[in-house]
């Protein structure tokens, strides 16, 4: 089975990402790596950040796919364990899908097409 890691970003961003061939959020330059979650951890993620952020994606990454490194950290507020750090841009050739996702009447629930691919 494989694993996935999960990362939140925009449609306008990920456009971006594929033309310059690797995605870098923001954090990558503020704080030195790039935020994931585990599919049991970006619901909570997606409801505290991005509720009112128009056009989002949820990329779904192939960690074993990944060249740059991968770190498992806790949260500051230690919420849901420890989350998947990527510190350095994400390759374009690890990201298995870039799935649209909006919250819908009672928030942000994990779309079943992650889990299709979790099954690859």
């Amino acid at each position: 089975m494989r694993r996935l890691i999960l990362h939140i970003t925009t449609a306008p961003e990920w456009k971006a990402a594929c033309a310059a061939g690797e995605y870098r959020a923001p954090s990558l330059e503020t704080e030195g790596f790039i935020h994931c979650s585990l599919p049991t951890q970006v619901t909570h993620v997606a409801q505290w950040f991005y509720r009112d952020v128009p056009d989002l994606l949820l990329l779904c990454i192939d960690p074993d796919e990944l060249t740059s490194e991968l770190r498992w950290e806790p949260s500051a507020d230690s919420f849901a364990g420890e989350f998947p750090h990527v510190y350095g841009p994400i390759a374009i050739e690890s990201v298995v899908a870039a799935l649209p996702w909006s919250p819908g009447d009672d928030g942000f629930v994990v779309p079943d097409d992650v889990y299709e691919f979790m099954d690859g």
